[in-house]
């Protein structure tokens, strides 16, 4: 594994361990050469899943980028990364239990809020707003009160 801060490409795995619904390995890696500490995630690769965008356009499913979504929404949330890994996990197994080697945009992204609502109001708020893309004031009002409907129940 090639060390993120020098490049050098040797590197000694420290400590490896389980994610707690066993989906990916968590493993504490030093470089060899600068001494720096670092955390891996190596994950079990699926068959590729082409995204339809809401344009038409076809690209690969990348679950970086849907994690980086994630960290976004959650910024400054007290969400671990763990939890973050755990939701991506789900929305992956959900994806291959669909079947399909294509999926759209919107089917992700409501797989997305479907986990957020249940772990943080404010996240879940943040990803519709751009998920949605939101216009105006009055669309953040809206969801607000579709969410406190929800809550009372």
């Amino acid at each position: 594994m090639k060390c993120p801060f020098c490049g050098f490409l040797s590197t000694q795995v420290k400590d490896s361990r389980p994610s707690d619904d066993n989906s990916s390995i968590k493993r504490r890696r030093i470089c060899n050469n600068c001494g720096a500490k670092f955390t891996t995630y190596e994950r079990i690769e699926v068959r590729e899943v082409m995204v339809i965008k809401r344009n038409g356009s076809k690209r690969p499913f990348d679950i970086q980028k849907l994690l980086r979504s994630l960290e976004i929404a959650t910024r400054k949330r007290s969400i671990g990364h763990d939890s973050l890994d755990q939701i991506v996990s789900n929305i992956v197994k959900k994806l291959q239990k669909f079947g399909e080697g294509e999926v759209e945009t919107k089917i992700i992204g409501e797989l997305v809020m479907g986990e957020l609502i249940r772990i943080d109001q404010v996240a879940y708020v943040r990803y519709a707003s751009v998920y949605m893309d939101f216009k105006e004031v009055k669309d953040f009002k809206e969801l607000v009160q579709i969410l406190d409907l929800k809550t009372d129940d």
